[in-house]
């Protein structure tokens, strides 16, 4: 019995031998860190390294490992870029509130996209293109103050964002995105929070 299952361990396993475990790290990783390389692509670079591996192996480990093919892989939704430039966001738009006595205010707010921190820049019956450059002129004070690194402002198409308002966030190196037409999920942030704002403040008051 001892012979025979000696023998037994000494016999040749069938088929093909498991891949190394550093050879598998190895194709996850180029894959992870490079969105737009494909099994045929990681596995030319395991061949200039001197690796020996089929390509069906590499297309075999990143299917194992849930890992999508190239074109699905490098492309980033919008959610993603909000959520991997969030620290450098900041987002604005108009919601209006009826008073009593029936007169419509235009609130004017801000949200910084990291901290969901909220800034009222002001209301009025009026808003102006005057008034509207002051309160982008108070918004950067604002910002500079609480030492915040913001490079883009994203807002929708309205009117009352003039070449004057732009200029002033301009000036201070911060990019304006301008939402697409009928697309408010590109501010959804801020869309959110005037949501929140109506049912839970505005809807519940007397102004």
């Amino acid at each position: 019995m001892r012979r025979r299952h000696a023998d037994a361990s000494r016999r040749k396993r069938s088929g093909r031998p498991p891949t190394r475990r550093s050879i598998q790290v190895l194709v996850l990783r180029l894959a992870r860190e490079n969105g737009g390389w494909g099994y045929r692509r990681i596995h030319g670079e395991l061949a200039a390294l001197g690796i020996k591996v089929a390509p069906s192996t590499v297309w075999e480990i990143l299917k194992q490992h849930g890992i999508e093919p190239a074109p699905e892989r490098d492309r980033q939704t919008w959610a993603a870029f909000l959520r991997g430039q969030a620290h450098a966001i900041l987002a604005c738009d108009f919601f209006t509130a009826t008073t009593v006595n029936g007169v419509t205010l235009y609130v004017f707010a801000a949200i910084e996209q990291a901290n969901r921190r909220i800034r009222i820049l002001g209301a009025t019956a009026h808003p102006t293109a005057d008034w509207v450059t002051q309160a982008a002129r108070k918004v950067v004070m604002d910002l500079q103050d609480a030492s915040a690194t913001v490079t883009h402002l994203i807002r929708d198409r309205d009117s009352k964002f003039t070449r004057a308002f732009d200029a002033v966030f301009e000036a201070e190196d911060i990019e304006i995105v301008t939402t697409g037409i009928r697309v408010p999920r590109m501010n959804s942030i801020m869309e959110r929070w005037v949501q929140t704002c109506r049912h839970e403040l505005l809807d519940r008051t007397l102004i």
